[in-house]
């Protein structure tokens, strides 16, 4: 059991002599706790359920569901969800970082190149619960007219109105598209995430990442997290995004 300011893990990995490389290293790292294992992705996915872990190391090659395949439904679950592909093959590369990678390691690799791994995700970590000094920062831009209309969301329960200048951030959460409103409430439905981006003013709203849709009115700040994504930190809200480096791009010509 992981004591709760560890930083959970689980592998995947069909090579039971490479999960064991794997454990060992995990142990020798501070501030880590390994929760389970499994040989397919498909076992990965029930372990990602149960434990919810911060981080997952995943082979590309293993029975029935890739390692790919498996990061992209983690990243349904949860996108902040840490990965980290451990594997035999460094063709699979450039697709690893299409669904936001943390970090691409090829067989065999050494124990230092693990832990200088492990140690980064700490700090990114440990970043994301802690106070920290804001190493990039956006001004915000005059207030927009509030969209037109209201956002009618519908769900098993039935349907919800918001006023869309209220929404600060849409994700995907569970499986599901929530957001996030001034006022703290929050708000579940089954559409997808590009359903409701249709939806959504295109002036007041941006599309930073797969999983997240943000209000250009509440950014706050931007800082470092994966090696292709960051942290997009919203006024009025604990909860933040993250954006990739594309998107961080034109984030940038739109402010200049």
């Amino acid at each position: 059991m992981a004591k709760q300011d560890e930083i959970r893990v689980v592998i995947a990995d069909d090579e039971e002599g490479m999960r064991m490389i794997l454990r060992k290293m995990i142990a020798k790292a501070e501030g880590f706790t390994l929760c389970a294992e499994a040989t397919n992705g498909q076992q990965m996915l029930e372990l990602v359920e149960t434990y919810r872990p911060q981080v997952c190391f995943l082979d590309v090659e293993m029975p029935g569901m890739t390692g790919l395949e498996c990061a992209r439904a983690i990243q349904d679950m949860d996108p902040r969800t840490i990965i980290v592909f451990a594997t035999a093959h460094d063709d699979y590369m450039a697709q690893a970082f299409e669904v936001y990678a943390f970090d691409y390691m090829v067989k065999p690799f050494k124990l230092e190149r693990v832990m200088k791994t492990l140690e980064r995700i700490r700090q990114v970590t440990l970043s994301r619960s802690v106070p920290q000094e804001k190493v990039e920062h956006i001004q915000a831009p005059a207030p927009q007219a509030a969209a037109s209309g209201r956002l009618m969301l519908h769900h098993k329960e039935g349907v919800n109105f918001i006023n869309q200048a209220d929404i600060l951030l849409v994700q995907r959460e569970n499986r599901s598209t929530v957001l996030y409103a001034k006022d703290g409430r929050r708000f579940e439905t089954s559409e997808a995430l590009g359903d409701v981006e249709a939806r959504l003013d295109p002036k007041i709203f941006f599309r930073c990442h797969k999983s997240y849709i943000i209000n250009l009115n509440v950014i706050d700040s931007i800082t470092p997290y994966g090696r292709w994504t960051y942290v997009v930190h919203l006024v009025g809200t604990t909860q933040d995004a993250l954006i990739t480096h594309e998107k961080y791009e034109e984030l940038e010509k739109m402010f200049s």
